[in-house]
């Protein structure tokens, strides 16, 4: 089923094409002249001027249509000014434009919060840049290929949490085809990647950037650490005292073909055994968070965390799994209207694989915590 563009969304498109057409300019033409810093395809400019399904322009495009329009005559060919090269009558009119097509732009985005169809609108951010942040796999644990002198040399057999990575970055992605997003592991993490919207995937032990990031945030009521029954994992403990561990059942009969336990501790899976008996994950927690970034307050941090790994998939396809992502937004916008929040879930394992969480389900919220909540 098609759903109709909303109202709001035909206007912004509709104003966004009667200014290319006023300048009688191709949306060629546009193409080249807000490509002056960043490339802007032909048919990113179709998409936005689309009368039956709009695309919602990032706000820095909408800034370089307010400096394009500007001008009296937009010849074809012509690139971007600068905004400090324009007259005072000129900036009046940039700032009157710029106005508009913000308000439009605001608009929008009411709506979708307010009333969400179809949309992600958790990961569409506002501007860049964006950045992943997975942790590295241990040494004993990697691929051959992820040693740089093998001729197959493949980087991202050095991450961990890869299918929460590849995941997470096609949903992110998708929903913001014209911003800049890296992913890094934390070894590689610069200033520059701090001050921009953060996405940091697995827990403490492998992702020292979460472990940071977890203590200077106090504002989070949630800390995750080790524990002498778990070798692998780390659980979860809530402000309140309250623990949160993995659930593991007991195989009465082990499987011949299965390793033995000295050759999993080999592999970092020590917590499949207990003592001399082989278990079976069959629950993990995540830990899904949204705050503030404490580098840059006008950008965000988003932690998706687990125990293990399966945890920390669940948390990211609570918002990118087709099945159950429309509701779980709905929740989130009703539920934390401010935007941030945490939440701890159970995450079931079955047949080895993580079963996402449907937050309309009480069952599968663990805690809840927003700083509203703390003010009243």
């Amino acid at each position: 089923m098609t759903v109709a563009p909303s109202p709001e969304a035909v206007r912004l498109a509709r104003r966004l094409r009667e200014l290319r057409e006023s300048q009688r300019l191709t949306q060629k033409d546009l193409s080249h002249a807000l490509s002056s810093d960043t490339r802007v395809a032909v048919a990113t400019i179709s998409s936005w001027e689309s009368q039956t399904n709009p695309k919602l322009p990032p706000e820095e495009r909408l800034r370089s249509y307010a400096l394009l329009f500007t001008k009296a005559v937009v010849p074809a060919g012509t690139t971007l000014p600068r905004e400090q090269d324009l007259s005072a009558a000129e900036r009046e009119r940039f700032n009157s434009l710029h106005r508009e097509l913000i308000g439009l732009r605001d608009g929008i985005r009411q709506q979708a919060t307010s009333s969400p169809v179809g949309g992600s609108y958790t990961f569409d951010f506002e501007s860049g840049p964006i950045t992943l942040i997975c942790p590295e796999a241990p040494v004993d644990g990697r691929s051959p290929l992820a040693e740089e002198d093998n001729p197959n040399y493949t980087r991202l057999y050095r991450y961990a949490d890869l299918d929460a990575l590849i995941e997470m970055w096609g949903h992110v992605r998708a929903s913001n085809p014209e911003l800049r997003a890296h992913h890094q592991v934390p070894s590689e993490v610069t200033a520059d990647h701090l001050s921009g919207h953060l996405i940091l995937l697995g827990g403490v032990a492998w992702n020292q950037v979460t472990g940071r990031l977890l203590r200077v945030l106090d504002q989070l009521p949630i800390r995750q650490m080790t524990v002498e029954d778990l070798a692998d994992g780390e659980i979860f403990r809530s402000r309140d005292g309250r623990e949160y561990r993995p659930l593991w059942e007991e195989l009465k009969e082990a499987d011949p073909d299965a390793p033995s336990k000295a050759e999993l501790e080999a592999f970092q899976a020590q917590d499949a055994w207990m003592g001399e008996t082989p278990r079976e994950l069959v629950e993990d927690v995540a830990l899904l968070a949204r705050l503030r970034n404490p580098f840059n307050h006008s950008r965000t941090i988003t932690i998706c965390n687990g125990v293990y790994s399966r945890g920390v998939l669940g948390a990211v396809r609570t918002l990118t799994d087709n099945a159950v992502r429309e509701r779980n937004e709905a929740y989130l916008a009703n539920r934390f209207p401010g935007g941030i929040f945490g939440l701890l879930l159970r995450v079931p394992v079955i047949n080895g694989e993580a079963i996402t969480p449907d937050l309309e389900i009480p069952e599968n919220r663990l805690y809840e915590w927003s700083p509203e909540e703390e003010d009243e």
